[in-house]
């Protein structure tokens, strides 16, 4: 043999070791990411080439990352059930994906480049074209980057600016482990102090931020800092978990809007509450002194004389022009605040406001009434003992 075919078999046997290396880095992350999914359904995948042959698991990811319910599984043992439950999953992927070269069998009989080839598919599906970003962050309507490419824009966005990061591509960009913790930090700076690592230390940063991911934040650590710490390391399992990261974070970023409109809602309910106890007051206090003026309006000891009656008259006219316009206003501002109330708690689905009796907005229209008729009669008993306090007056003088 000479060197040449030498160097050609040792580059050859190189080429093959670093692709068995990558399946089992692959096969090790695939692994853990099904397991993080069926820790739900309390099972497991031990050996992910023989323990997807009864289709069983593959039936209950698919039902568990999809949300749809894929139906029973045929709980036979012969090889002709555990093909008819692998093609019941790979029936259900075909309506979401284009399935090329994957067969039912292939997956029973534990073919490890198309198994891993199909959990791929299945994270590609769910897990990464599901991420859209706006390349614009501040127009939303401007164009959109997808899947990939989306979560490398993703990552890029959330460690600009951190020193010793630069992520180009889910590969080598992300062997220092500065990557992984400013991800963390951009998110939760109370979890990282990103200021004491030394981006030579490697392993050290990755594990640092795989263990805070996975004991502070739930995230499932499917890679370990070996895997990264390479020139290449494998971009399926970085992306995948990657993409870890990015679902962790959008799922708090939602749970704080969603606990933010509920915070909101319960303030809007308060407020409601707020604006009941001062309805109440404000009817109150206006029907007191409604009741109370429709008393002194009625009272008729006069008193017997021209100047005493010119007096009750000009305190009359004072009732009218100042005392009553600034009572007539706040009638006003009760009925506005009742329909208020009632528009918000509309708009957060509650029942309507019903004051209690005696404090309707009808109550108070009727005692307005009545203040009104009791003022119209004072004013004709006044104009009538004006002119009888007139004409004695009249008389007292030709007497």
């Amino acid at each position: 043999m000479t060197q040449r075919e030498d160097v050609i078999k040792f580059e050859q046997g190189r080429i093959r070791a670093l692709q068995e290396e990558r399946l089992a880095i692959q096969k090790k992350t695939f692994t853990k990411w099904m397991n993080s999914f069926l820790l739900k359904a309390r099972m497991e995948v031990e050996d992910l080439f023989t323990d997807l042959a009864d289709g069983k698991k593959l039936l209950k990811l698919l039902e568990i990352i999809s949300g749809e319910k894929l139906g029973k599984p045929n709980n036979g043992k012969m090889r002709v059930h555990k093909v008819e439950n692998v093609n019941k999953s790979l029936a259900f992927l075909h309506t979401k994906v284009r399935l090329e070269s994957i067969g039912a069998e292939d997956i029973v009989d534990g073919n490890p480049r198309l198994i891993l080839g199909l959990i791929w598919t299945i994270i590609l599906r769910f897990q990464i074209q599901e991420i859209e970003i706006d390349v614009d962050e501040e127009n939303e309507s401007s164009e959109k980057k997808s899947a990939k490419d989306a979560l490398l824009l993703w990552c890029q966005r959330k460690t600009n600016g951190y020193p010793g990061v630069n992520i180009q591509d889910f590969t080598g960009s992300w062997r220092s482990g500065l990557g992984f913790n400013a991800l963390i930090h951009a998110h939760r700076p109370d979890l990282i102090n990103f200021s004491a690592l030394q981006p030579s230390r490697h392993i050290e940063n990755l594990n640092n931020a795989f263990d805070i991911a996975n004991n502070e934040l739930g995230i499932p650590r499917l890679l370990d800092a070996e895997d990264v710490d390479q020139s290449r390391p494998d971009e399926k399992s970085v992306i995948t978990y990657v993409a870890s990261y990015y679902h962790t974070f959008a799922r708090m970023k939602n749970e704080q809007k969603s606990g933010r409109r509920i915070a909101n809602i319960v303030g809007q309910m308060m407020d409601a509450d707020k604006m009941k106890v001062h309805y109440e007051h404000l009817t109150s206090d206006l029907l007191e002194w409604i009741r109370m003026k429709v008393l002194e309006l009625e009272d008729r000891s006069f008193p017997n004389s021209l100047e005493g009656i010119q007096k009750e008259l000009l305190r009359f006219k004072q009732y009218r022009t100042v005392e009553k316009p600034p009572k007539y206003k706040e009638r006003s501002e009760i009925e506005a605040l009742y329909f208020h109330i009632n528009t918000q708690l509309k708009s957060l689905n509650q029942p309507a406001f019903a004051p209690p009796d005696g404090q309707l907005i009808h109550d108070l229209e009727r005692s307005w009434e009545g203040l009104e008729h009791a003022e119209h009669r004072r004013e004709v008993a006044l104009r009538q003992e004006l002119l009888r306090q007139e004409w004695l007056e009249q008389l007292n003088y030709k007497f």
